[in-house]
């Protein structure tokens, strides 16, 4: 039997539309077609972006609320190391109040809605930075999986969640000191996922195979996984009537 792993492209957005295309390509050849596909919904999506997205739901990939614009501009000190260190300007979160953060995801949420698009029931902040949500808060949130660094929190019949700790391996090495860590760092990752027997997630960008580790994220994904999505994680519906009568 294949291992299991969730797979995902990050940074779905207009402009990366054609590098989203050669990258599912690259997997293909690798005998993995279908992934989770992380959309960027606040920008400029043009009716023909659009029907490129509509293509891609309808081959099967499963689509992810993913922030809203994906790019903010660092204010409090542990938000501009966080910057530093991690997500560069992507990890909007945050910039905001946990209030905020609240109505970004709803309004990320309702964009799929207007635009008829598959609407997501998993939500992936960038950078995996949610800020600081309560457990209150987070459960009145209109998902069943949220994911952060830690793993992927899943709700449970009383509406509140539970983290499901998950090995994850990255590929964003744009300097040789990223591709340094991050080379040591996914290699643990594969340990320990065989040594607990846990799925790894497995977290592409659009231009990862162009980066420093393009050879060894080729090699992690020749391993012969089994793609599987964030939905095959059981999670409770937020949303129970609205989506029996959409």
């Amino acid at each position: 039997m294949k291992p299991r792993a969730l797979i995902s492209l990050h940074d779905v957005m207009p402009h990366t539309l054609a590098d989203v295309r050669a990258t599912l390509d690259l997997l293909a050849t690798l005998g993995i077609f279908r992934v989770s596909l992380l959309v960027v919904p606040g920008l400029p999506w043009s009716k023909t972006d659009l029907e490129a997205l509509r293509a891609l739901d309808a081959e099967g990939h499963e689509l992810v609320a993913h922030g809203w614009q994906h790019e903010t501009s660092p204010r409090r000190p542990l938000h501009r190391l966080h910057a530093v260190l991690i997500s560069r300007n992507a990890a909007e979160h945050l910039a905001l109040t946990p209030d905020d953060v609240a109505r970004l995801m709803c309004r990320s949420r309702r964009w799929f809605e207007t635009h008829s698009v598959q609407v997501p029931d998993t939500y992936i902040p960038p950078a995996w930075a949610l800020g600081g949500l309560s457990r209150s808060v987070m459960a009145s949130l209109p998902y069943s999986r949220i994911e952060t660094l830690s793993g992927v929190h899943v709700r449970q019949s009383d509406g509140l969640f539970t983290l499901q700790h998950m090995p994850l391996l990255g590929f964003e090495a744009d300097s040789v000191t990223r591709a340094r860590f991050l080379t040591h760092w996914n290699r643990l990752q594969l340990r320990l996922s065989r040594r607990f027997g846990r799925p790894p997630r497995i977290a592409l960008h659009p231009a990862d195979h162009r980066l420093f580790l393009g050879a060894q994220l080729r090699a992690i994904l020749a391993l012969g996984w089994s793609s599987m999505p964030y939905r095959d994680l059981p999670g409770e519906d937020p949303c129970p009537g609205e989506r029996a009568s959409a």
